[in-house]
């Protein structure tokens, strides 16, 4: 049994039949990551006796027959955001943050599922860039290909789904910052609809679009993950006050008659030439399974996308601007510190009727969009992922035009608030993985698992792995 090639799913199936136990399973993470951690850095921080310890006593609950849930003894691990009472988190700094007094209800529910905890993964400083750099605590590599991004800010999750350190991981999501990972790293990411999930317990980037949500190696493992965390909770106001849906009764069901739409504007424009043919080549994939394929006129998105931007620098700026006054550049990277600067010279006006055309804006986009279509097709970016080298900020010369590119598919749906599936859609030509978005109404995230799952059933890129995990194997 190669516990490395094996998804999230099988591996539950196989704890159930008792072919593997969960020590073992935690037993073979931890020596991959040993091995292959020092070069990738996407843990910051290895719980091994810990671990081991919940592991031994998960087996011995499953031997009294009380497994608790598909993601009993399955071995995970998060974004350094989710806190843990009595455990310091970094948040991708090495600012000297008070140790919570409270555990995240998201890291809550996933202890109740019975799932391990293996440590800590890298982030981008305080969620701010989707590149994946951070000078602080050290950037984050892409197991693809260690020249290359992994992507922002939960570059540490995808990171380690990716090089089979763990079966799926936590991040959080304001701008792009699991959809860009996840399509980078050639893994499954899901953004669900803001208010779906808690935040209580996590750091604040900017509350008016920050969201929790599963990074995996498939559909069906997000859908695992998210049967955990979702669902209402009284401590944070966000959350919606409805039972979640049930993830995983219909994602096996077909997805004949789907109407998905394929922007003739906006969210398919001024593509890079592998990032268009592979948006085609999923086109007619998704055509092939009995869907629909709808050509749709967007509003223009533009005013969207800088919104966020200046939502998130407003509110950014007034979680932490204390902090950057006190500490510099000691705590603060230089992406950081930009962002927080712009955020004050942002009129309070400004930011707040920003704010108040979010609901008429989502009611427009809905009619013009989803009155026509089921679901919404579009490429995670509209270019390769970029090169280390290139996006570095300290060196880089165009880095915001490059961080306008990578994020311009990404913010207006934040904006939004709209879920977000991102699966892998195949290679480029220099052996990265290349990612698209599939998008749907508020709360429609079991339809985006059905049709990504219906996807990954006729497709093979989610089963592919990096060469550094396959010379692991072989060695």
């Amino acid at each position: 049994m190669n516990l490395h090639t094996m998804t999230l799913a099988e591996t539950s199936d196989a704890l159930a039949a008792k072919k593997v136990s969960s020590v073992e399973l935690v037993r073979e993470s931890l020596k991959h990551i040993a091995k292959l951690n020092p070069v990738l850095n996407a843990f910051l921080r290895v719980d091994e006796d810990a671990s081991l310890a919940q592991a031994l006593s998960l087996d011995q609950e499953q031997a009294r027959g009380s497994a608790r849930s598909p993601l009993h003894g399955i071995p995970l691990a998060h974004k350094d955001m989710f806190y843990r009472s009595g455990v310091s988190s970094s948040c991708g700094t090495k600012l000297p943050l008070p140790v919570p007094t409270q555990t995240s209800t998201a890291l809550q529910r996933l202890d109740t599922a019975g799932a391990i905890q293996l440590g800590v993964l890298n982030m981008s400083a305080f969620a701010v860039g989707p590149t994946g750099h951070n000078s602080l605590v050290g950037d984050c590599l892409n197991p693809w290909n260690t020249d290359r991004i992994p992507g922002g800010s939960s570059s540490g999750s995808a990171s380690a789904v990716a090089a089979r350190f763990v079966l799926g991981a936590l991040g959080s999501d304001t701008a792009g910052s699991i959809r860009l990972p996840a399509a980078m790293c050639g893994i499954t990411g899901l953004k669900p609809t803001y208010g779906r999930v808690s935040r209580t317990g996590t750091m604040s980037l900017s509350p008016s679009l920050d969201v929790v949500g599963p990074l995996a190696r498939t559909a069906y493992d997000c859908a695992l993950l998210m049967q955990a965390i979702a669902g209402p909770d009284p401590q944070d106001p966000t959350t919606v006050h409805q039972p979640p849906a049930d993830y995983l009764s219909a994602i096996k069901k077909p997805v004949r008659g789907w109407r998905v739409g394929i922007a003739l504007n906006d969210l398919n424009a001024d593509l890079e030439p592998e990032v268009e043919q592979k948006l085609a080549s999923s086109a007619q994939l998704l055509r092939d399974l009995g869907c629909e394929l709808v050509p749709v006129a967007l509003p223009d998105l533009r005013p969207h996308e800088a919104a966020v931007s200046l939502i998130t620098a407003s509110e950014g700026t007034a979680i932490h601007l204390s902090n950057l006054r006190q500490y510099g550049n000691d705590v603060f990277t230089r992406q950081m510190r930009i962002r927080l600067e712009r955020g004050v010279v942002i009129p309070i006006s400004t930011y707040i009727n920003i704010l108040r055309t979010r609901k008429a804006v989502l009611s427009a986009f809905m009619r013009k969009v989803f009155d026509k279509v089921d679901v919404l097709l579009a490429p995670a970016m509209p270019i390769c992922t970029p090169l280390r080298s290139e996006t570095a900020t300290d060196v880089a010369q165009n880095i915001e035009a490059t961080i306008h590119q990578l994020l311009r598919f990404t913010r207006p749906i934040s904006f939004l608030g709209l879920p977000t599936l991102v699966l892998p859609a195949g290679f480029d030509t220099q052996g990265m993985p290349l990612g698209l978005q599939l998008i749907g109404r508020p709360f429609a995230e079991p339809d985006l698992l059905r049709l990504g799952y219906a996807y990954q059933q006729e497709t093979f890129w989610h089963a592919q792995s990096p060469e550094c995990v396959q010379h692991f194997h072989d060695t």
